[in-house]
């Protein structure tokens, strides 16, 4: 009989643990792990290592469960580590396991060795290990799936020199079930509920945790019980609450000032999944006091560094169910929901309000959108407001370009059974590109919806804001992507005429694979914030 290698041993673990659809760019330290690939693993291959990564976080929140990604070595990794960061802040349940040089040469710092390998990715993974033995690996591997899955979630990493694989295994890793959520503390509990009851006038602030925890329709459940208005935290990576509700209020901004204005209203409010408070602009402090703060998250550093307020450690869901049977059925008036903006009208060039609001018409309900036009972002909440219950809008949470085209070919992949919409920037979009070639190769039904506005509107508008002039490195332009798509094998069509941008969109969303529009729009930036 066969002895068992640290190989076979792995793979049997990743059965397990529901890993076999792998994420990944191979190279020379892979293949000892890639060798006689199972019929019942999937690999998903990518053209570059940060493509890879944001399609694995895009499959992972999609399907809701953890996702392995292979990578090559230090340099593998290296371009992975943009989108690496953004899974930290995206708090992605991701495993990544890259090569490392075989042992019996690492003293000599050989070709492909990796320096350092277990600290190259600090400080944006929740653990990092390269296994002292080869017979460790499996357990190296069975941990980082403990910690990447534990709230908060997030990515790990581990080395696996490219001899560990062949090496005979020891005695096979118990496999032990995903360590689960936590219930608020009962003395916490009591203190929140209390302050709710008494209070007049409630208000809740969703995060991405919410829906990220599958908790929306129980925040829902607890905002019709209080009456309580709920807004989207500052530049939240999922939406927790539809849009179309009575009791939504909208975005808080990612600036103290407006944030404290927006929230005076209430005379108490709950911050659920999100930090309080996240922001990006400083035009002063804030010129109200912010009403009193629950602050209700599984992050004890979001809990640990916020300015004021009460801290209650509790994932989102089993929060949400305690506070949803203690608080007290309000009879107050419900709040009166803001206006939304009127529809844009036709214009040429079109403006992005426009190519949103005409998208919009033409969604199917349980659609997922993916975006990524931080220019553009305020126009999508007028006139693209997203309902869906269950991951109906993923974006980067930590910024770095290039997430939303790959994130959207994973999201289609976990989930082929809703059409998926990526609204990507022209800038945005030239640093995942190459993911339009996955996307047909899985024929995945994604629609891939470029607006060009040939320039980085985000750097000129928020540059000018802080007082910079003459700023070069912004213009951009001249960029085909009807060529670039069809080149991998992708239909597309570029509009230019409003008259045409419905007619283009509804034969791009009727289409079972993949599909391109691009929309050139009106090139002067909209306000941001």
């Amino acid at each position: 009989m066969d002895e068992l290698t640290v190989r076979d041993a792995t793979r049997d673990l990743l059965r397990e643990l529901g890993l076999t659809t792998v994420f990944g760019n191979p190279g020379t330290t892979e293949i000892a792990f890639l060798t006689d690939w199972p019929d019942d693993f999937r690999y998903v291959l990518g053209l570059q290592e940060s493509v890879v990564v944001a399609m694995a976080d895009g499959y992972a929140h999609a399907a809701r469960r953890p996702v392995l990604v292979n990578l090559h070595s230090a340099g593998g990794l290296g371009h992975g580590l943009g989108h690496v960061f953004t899974a930290f802040r995206n708090r992605t349940p991701m495993i990544v396991v890259a090569g490392q040089q075989m042992r019996t040469l690492l003293p000599d710092d050989p070709f492909l060795g990796a320096t350092d390998a277990v600290d190259f990715p600090k400080p944006y993974v929740k653990w990092s290990c390269e296994p002292a033995r080869a017979q460790d690996v499996p357990a190296a591997i069975a941990r980082a799936y403990h910690v990447a899955t534990q709230a908060p979630q997030g990515p790990v990493f581990v080395s696996v020199p490219v001899d560990d694989w062949d090496a005979v295994a020891e005695k096979p890793v118990v496999v032990r079930p995903r360590i689960p959520g936590y219930a608020p503390d009962p003395a916490a509990l009591d203190g929140l509920v209390a302050a709710l009851d008494a209070s007049a006038r409630p208000g809740i602030v969703a995060g991405p945790a919410v829906d990220e925890d599958g908790a929306v329709p129980d925040l829902v459940a607890l905002a019709e019980r209080l009456g309580a208005g709920v807004w989207a935290s500052g530049v939240s990576a999922r939406c927790s609450f539809p849009e179309d509700h009575p009791l939504f209020r909208g975005f808080l901004s990612p600036e103290r000032r407006a944030t404290a204005a927006a929230l005076a209203e209430h005379d108490v409010v709950v911050v659920l999944g999100a930090p309080a408070f996240t922001y990006h602009v400083h035009r002063g402090e804030a010129e109200v006091p912010l009403p009193p703060l629950f602050l209700v998250g599984d992050d004890p550093d979001a809990l640990a560094r916020a300015r004021e307020g009460v801290g209650v450690r509790a994932t989102a869901k089993l929060a949400l169910t305690a506070l949803r049977d203690r608080v007290r059925e309000a009879d107050r008036p419900l709040p009166t929901p803001p206006p939304r903006p009127p529809r844009p009208v036709e214009t040429t060039p079109i403006s992005g309000g426009y190519a949103y609001a005409t998208l919009a018409e033409l969604l199917p309900d349980n659609a997922i959108v993916v975006e990524e036009t931080p220019s553009h972002r305020t126009l999508l909440h007028d006139h693209l407001p997203i309902t869906s219950t269950d991951t109906g809008f993923l974006t980067t949470a930590s910024g770095a370009l290039g997430y939303g085209l790959p994130a959207a070919v994973g999201v289609a992949l976990a989930r082929p059974d809703r059409k998926v919409v990526a609204v990507i920037g022209d800038g945005s979009s030239m640093y995942g590109i190459q993911a339009l070639w996955t996307a047909v190769r899985e024929q995945v039904p994604v629609v891939f919806v470029i607006l060009d506005n040939a320039q980085y509107s985000a750097v000129r508008t928020l540059g000018a804001a802080a007082g910079g002039r003459n700023i070069p490195g912004v213009d951009l332009g001249g960029l085909d992507f009807v060529a670039l798509a069809e080149g991998m094998g992708c239909p597309a069509r570029s509009v230019t005429d409003p008259a045409d941008l419905k007619a283009a969109l509804a034969a791009a969303l009727a289409d079972d694979g993949p599909h391109l529009v691009h929309v050139r729009v009106d090139p002067d930036p909209p306000t941001m914030y």
